[in-house]
């Protein structure tokens, strides 16, 4: 999967989010890289993706005007998977939405109790 198809795919998960989420989704940019810089600490969300905010559920009326969160999707530890490309669609879009259930204010425990983890 090249650069612009990976893209596309997750494009594709945005697209398909339910109205009440992607409504929802504010402040907020999502970046696609290669794979994590030195500033990033992937280990903290995994290798696949990162999420780097203040989470809906913890935030208070003093957070107005804050730079935007940022979910950063990483291409290369994706195709290092070694998948198919249905079930590497599948795993970008478990990505996808594992960080944007971050940014709800959903922890990694409850993702590992639902198949998210």
């Amino acid at each position: 999967m090249d650069a612009f198809e990976f893209e596309s795919a997750v494009d594709d998960v945005l697209a398909d989010l339910p109205e009440w989420v992607a409504g929802a989704l504010r402040n907020i940019e999502i970046l696609i890289s290669d794979e994590a810089t030195i500033d990033q600490d992937p280990d903290a969300q995994g290798p696949l993706g990162l999420y780097i905010g203040v989470p809906l559920t913890e935030r208070g009326a003093n957070d107005a005007g804050l730079l935007p969160d940022v979910i950063h999707i990483f291409r290369r530890p994706h195709l290092d998977l070694g998948l198919p490309p249905d079930e590497l669609r599948e795993e970008i879009r478990i990505t996808v939405m594992h960080e944007i259930a971050h940014y709800f204010g959903i922890d990694d425990d409850h993702l590992d109790e639902i198949g998210w983890g």
